[in-house]
């Protein structure tokens, strides 16, 4: 019987920290096309984790570089990628992309949440 508990006791934790809603965090989509990150810029709420999905439309690939967000991550030519950020203070946070500095740029402006607490 204490087994039992035992077992369903872990259950019931997996379920309170693991579910849909606590791994969620806000989406923000972003195309590469012709070496240009479009929208160039992009508002996210302060406090929270942000997943942006960048669709790299070129025939090349590109490098998505942060130094703002501490991130940098290989986009391959027509895929999907997804970045993870935050959750971030107030600011704006530049990005580039490394094999295209001149063309493939944007940032990000995190403005206060409008969350009610």
């Amino acid at each position: 019987m204490l087994v039992i508990r035992s077992y369903m006791f872990v259950i019931s934790l997996f379920y309170l920290f693991f579910t849909p809603r606590a791994l969620a965090a806000d989406s923000v989509n972003i195309i590469l096309k012709d070496h240009l990150f479009m929208p160039a810029e992009i508002e996210i709420p302060a406090g929270k984790k942000v997943r942006l999905i960048i669709d790299n439309q070129d025939d090349t690939a590109e490098e998505f570089d942060s130094f703002d967000l501490n991130r940098e991550k290989v986009l391959f030519p027509h895929r999907k990628s997804v970045i993870y950020i935050g959750p971030l203070s107030i600011g704006e946070y530049r990005f580039f992309g490394e094999f295209s500095p001149n063309t493939a740029q944007g940032k990000v402006i995190v403005r206060e949440s409008t969350d009610a607490p």
